[in-house]
């Protein structure tokens, strides 16, 4: 009597070999039989692993792809991070947040975006790694196997939405119905708590395989090590690719090679790229005669454009930095916020809100904190490059401030109240 054969197993030596065996898929079930017979085969191809028959489906390729896919997601995190509390400084944080260097928003947030771009390739190539487990059958196989399920269940969903939307984002593309940046805010820690839970699971399988020398990599074949070689080096080529075409956008050492980035730091109007023209936010293109900037304070007082134009002005040289990833270095001309709020009676630590003449928008409004209302740098810019701005770049006047993200850049000012 012929002995019942072992159970398959998706191990990472089930054959020897190092690379994971899937079991056949059972017979046809009536649903199943129901299908074409051509989409019928491609179920049963997919469910069994046989779509992908290539080699490298292994544990030691899907480690070597995952330690650089771990590091783009912890660098996207902490830039992430320093994004988000700069536009939503929490409570405890009011008044603290820095202002120099003047730079630093410009160049944590190109990181993000192009570290992020560079994880789009990882995570195909990770994903095509792991490919047949995804797909192993059945599902499940018990209590602890569920859990583990599960968590790449939650690990691939949150790390495919987190950086597609992130790249529809940088092109302003909203074809969903949920809000980005919370949506965005709560997969980054959906997706960090799942590679944590993934890592802690898969810890000894990732040990065997964390370098070429050790142990469960030496029994792979030996003959599969140019093969991976091979893949590794067109995995960097691809990420070398697509940040040199998409990096020059905010790292202008590289402009001439920003052939993807939906922007270039020198094209728009007065040589500056812009998100939101003057016609989308509702503003005339012509002169604004009856234009007033209002300034509430213990000492409220009003201004027309040639009064402000008759104070103090002082010139600035600094980035404007978008959170879609672009940046570009300007000189700004302008009125000292600082000076504005002395003149309402403002007292020392006071901050400011600031209210736009667009019609509409999530920062139509904009609050400021101290560090930055009272900050030398931070002016009411009447002229960018030493001309007047252009109804796209916020005319008459727009907040400037150093190391600030680009949406809270606020245009088209129209009224400032001391808080």
């Amino acid at each position: 009597m012929t002995p019942d054969p072992p159970p398959p197993t998706d191990t990472p030596d089930a054959d020897g070999r190092g690379r994971p065996q899937l079991p056949a898929p059972p017979l046809p079930a009536p649903a199943l039989s129901r299908l074409p017979l051509p989409g019928r085969a491609l179920l049963g191809r997919l469910l069994s692993g046989r779509l992908f028959s290539g080699r490298l489906h292994d544990a030691r390729t899907a480690t070597a792809v995952g330690r650089l896919l771990g590091l783009a997601f912890a660098v996207c995190l902490v830039t992430g991070l320093i994004s988000h509390y700069l536009q939503h400084p929490p409570a405890w944080a009011a008044g603290s947040l820095p202002t120099r260097p003047v730079w630093g928003y410009r160049l944590s947030q190109g990181l993000h975006v192009a570290t992020g771009l560079a994880a789009i390739v990882l995570l195909l190539v990770k994903l095509w790694t792991v490919y047949p487990r995804l797909f192993a059958w059945p599902p499940v196989r018990g209590v602890r196997h569920g859990l583990e399920r599960l968590s790449v269940a939650a690990l691939v969903a949150s790390a495919v939405l987190e950086v597609f939307t992130g790249l529809l984002n940088t092109v302003q593309w909203y074809p969903w119905p949920f809000g980005f940046v919370e949506t965005h805010f709560a997969l980054a820690w959906v997706a960090s708590g799942s590679i944590l839970l993934h890592v802690a699971v898969k810890a000894p399988e990732i040990r065997a395989h964390w370098t070429a020398r050790s142990a469960g990599t030496l029994r792979l074949p030996a003959e599969d090590g140019p093969d991976r070689r091979s893949l590794l080096l067109g995995t960097a080529a691809a990420v070398g690719a697509v940040t040199l075409t998409t990096a020059g956008q905010s790292f202008t050492p590289l402009a001439a090679l920003d052939l993807l980035g939906p922007r270039h730091p020198g094209r728009g109007p007065q040589g500056l790229p812009v998100n939101k023209t003057a016609a989308a936010a509702g503003i005339g293109p012509g002169p604004l005669p009856d234009w007033r900037l209002e300034v509430r304070g213990p000492a409220p007082y009003t201004l027309t454009l040639p009064q402000l134009r008759a104070l103090p002005q002082t010139r600035a040289r600094l980035p404007i930095a978008c959170v879609e990833g672009w940046s570009a270095q300007a000189t700004w001309s302008g009125v000292r916020i600082r000076d504005l709020l002395a003149r309402a009676g403002a007292p020392p630590g006071a901050g400011l809100r600031v209210t736009s003449l667009e019609t509409g928008g999530a920062y139509r409004v904009m609050e400021m904190g101290r560090e930055h209302a009272r900050d030398p740098l931070t002016l009411l810019a009447l002229e960018l490059d030493g001309q007047v701005l252009s109804p796209d770049h916020g005319y008459p006047a727009r907040i400037i401030a150093p190391n600030r993200p680009g949406v809270l850049q606020t245009k088209w000012v129209t009224l400032l109240e001391v808080l």
